[in-house]
């Protein structure tokens, strides 16, 4: 009896932790598959959507959102994809965009896994990686990592075996079907014993416990109302942001000042937010700027007559960094055990090559 009272009590404790993590302030990006049409070829496609997945991990992004800004026409061809919610049907150069997003955020070592050779993939090997922190290699000593399920026979009441990316599976608390994607926390091993043991924990968690950026999530939107309207957070984004040329001066907003929990950055593909509302029939409104809380004109006065979508994500990113204020803003990450910047720190000049200070990351 008083063993499962503590089973509860440590249960509850459990839950209560979650719920804590799941209230961290995030950033989501919504982006138009649309994009890639406008590229030239199958390789310019495939860098286009590189430089998107490269501003989301520079800025921290939490979650990308692929949606359809053009909507069905008879020529529209359609493909697959698994994203969070399952498995979705959406227009190919949607599909293509999220596919190479999920790919480049995913841990090499787990690549193989999920992502057989596909035609969307073929030249993804020539792009930039991420270089996320959650992309550990063998040396990296870090007590979260990225891991899949494993399909190997285990003994009655243990959990599953858990391949992440170390020389032998970890073995931890919960049993899943094989195949699966998830974080795992390392517990410290105990004295005289090898084997592996971890705890599988939220996606969440890692960056609500160390401050460490752990990647984005990727969903597809198959018009510009599932954006808002299939929101994974429980009571939506609580702020939302267009831009678009024809927006107030992004000058206008007041600095630290727009608080949220949830933020959510709209971009426009080739003619803009507008086109996207348009083409969407559930959307009953006249005009964009009613969709949003801030309508932004990100770089008022430029040069050229149009900013690319892939720009116009850095250049908003940059300006926002000084504006938004969030509710809950994840710990700044202080410890160690992952590859936290590609240069040499200034160590002693009398340090040898082989300090163990010394990130060599840059040479992998």
């Amino acid at each position: 009896m008083l063993l499962e009272k503590e089973i509860e009590v440590k249960n509850k404790e459990e839950m209560e932790k979650e719920k804590k993590y799941s209230e961290i302030s995030t950033v989501s990006i919504a982006v138009p598959g649309s994009i890639l049409e406008n590229a030239q070829s199958a390789e310019l496609r495939t860098y286009l959507a590189g430089q998107i997945a490269r501003a989301a991990c520079v800025f921290c992004v939490d979650e990308i959102i692929v949606f359809d800004d053009i909507g069905d026409k008879v020529d529209t061809k359609k493909s697959k994809l698994e994203d969070n919610s399952g498995t979705k049907i959406a227009r190919k150069s949607c599909v293509q965009l999220a596919r190479i997003l999920q790919y480049l955020e995913c841990p090499q070592y787990l690549r193989k896994h999920f992502f057989p050779l596909h035609k969307d993939l073929e030249f993804a090997g020539l792009l930039n990686p991420l270089d996320a922190p959650h992309h550990l290699r063998m040396s990296n000593d870090f007590q979260f990592r990225e891991g899949i399920t494993m399909n190997k026979n285990v003994k009655p009441g243990k959990g599953s075996q858990v391949n992440v990316g170390l020389l032998q599976d970890v073995s931890t608390d919960k049993l899943l079907n094989p195949g699966i994607r998830v974080t795992v926390k390392l517990l410290p091993l105990t004295e005289g014993k090898k084997k592996l043991k971890g705890k599988i924990v939220s996606l969440s968690t890692p960056r609500a416990e160390t401050g460490v950026y752990w990647g984005y999530t990727v969903r597809i939107a198959n018009n510009l109302s599932q954006v808002f309207t299939q929101c994974p957070y429980k009571d939506g984004y609580d702020l939302t942001i267009g831009t678009s040329d024809k927006g107030t001066p992004i000058d206008d907003l007041p600095n630290k000042e727009v608080r949220y929990n949830h933020a959510l950055i709209v971009f426009g593909g080739l003619h803009g937010i507008e086109a996207a509302l348009e083409s969407d029939e559930q959307l009953q409104v006249d005009e964009a700027s009613l969709l949003f809380n801030h309508y932004v004109n990100v770089l008022p006065n430029q040069g050229s007559r149009t900013i690319r979508t892939e720009e116009a994500i850095l250049i908003a990113m940059s300006c926002l960094q000084s504006k938004l204020k969030p509710n809950n803003e994840p710990m700044v990450f202080e410890k160690t055990g992952i590859a936290v910047s590609s240069s040499f720190p200034k160590n002693k000049s009398n340090d040898s090559p082989n300090d163990k200070n010394i990130d060599l990351s840059k040479f992998d």
